[in-house]
């Protein structure tokens, strides 16, 4: 392996998580073995540092500051994205670069255009949910969260959404679909019956964030929602982009 598989670690008071290589999409394996390998020797004091020793690709380089890798090293992904953009090739009567320039006053990246590029760059975010930015818009369409949803009776009427994370058919459901909802506060399970899912099959299979109403029904401590609409609140993520893992 060329990463730590869930490390975990502090800063201060505060719980962290370390994502390992392999999360970063578009880093080549070989790439990321230099990385490692020239790290080991000593840690890396800059972008331009960090290319030469590792003997890293433009499209490498691209790749960690759009996964924001490099923020201790550039400060934010846009100074990541100009200090790679300033790296030059070493050339043979010139085998070190000359220094990097000074980057200029670019604004660091808004929240949300962090978790945009989290999901773009390796598939989730290390900051809030995508929904907890949207929860405003939420509750005006009145959108309970899935944890709300949770403390409903049996039988309880609710109209409530999130982030589609799966959606699966099994053959022995007798054509029932069954997917998972997700926002900032925890997962929604949800039953569509075929009536449903025929009668709006469109919104069933495309939509990335998924409004519903239905029933509650609790068999213990296991909660299910009954779909009786659904809708499609995809145009809230903007240029969000998420994807589902389907079953059949």
């Amino acid at each position: 392996e060329v990463c730590v598989r869930g490390a975990v670690r502090r800063d201060g008071a505060r719980p962290a998580l370390r994502l390992g290589l392999q999360q970063v999409k578009g880093l080549s394996r070989a790439g990321a073995e230099r990385l490692v390998a020239a790290r080991e020797e000593t840690p890396f004091d800059s972008v331009a540092d960090l290319a030469r020793r590792a003997a890293l690709k433009r499209k490498d380089l691209a790749a960690l500051a759009a996964a924001d890798a490099l923020r201790g090293l550039a400060g934010n992904r846009h100074r990541a994205a100009w200090a790679v953009a300033g790296v030059q090739a070493p050339l043979p009567l010139f085998p070190h670069p000359e220094p990097e320039p000074a980057a200029p006053l670019l604004r660091p990246p808004t929240e949300g255009e962090e978790i945009v590029a989290d999901y773009a760059s390796t598939g989730l975010t290390l900051g809030r949910h995508p929904l907890a930015l949207l929860r405003g818009h939420l509750r005006r369409r009145g959108l309970v969260t899935a944890a709300e949803v949770a403390r409903r009776p049996h039988g309880a009427g609710v109209r409530a959404g999130g982030l589609v994370i799966n959606r699966q058919r099994p053959a022995s459901a007798h054509n029932v679909t069954f997917m998972t909802l997700e926002d900032e506060t925890g997962q929604i399970n949800l039953v569509v019956w075929q009536r449903v899912a025929e009668r709006q099959r469109a919104v069933l299979l495309r939509a990335r964030l998924l409004g519903v109403v239905g029933e509650v029904q609790r068999e213990g401590e296991v909660v299910h929602v009954v779909a009786r609409r659904l809708y499609d609140h995809s145009h809230l993520l903007g240029g969000l982009v998420t994807r589902s893992r389907d079953f059949r």
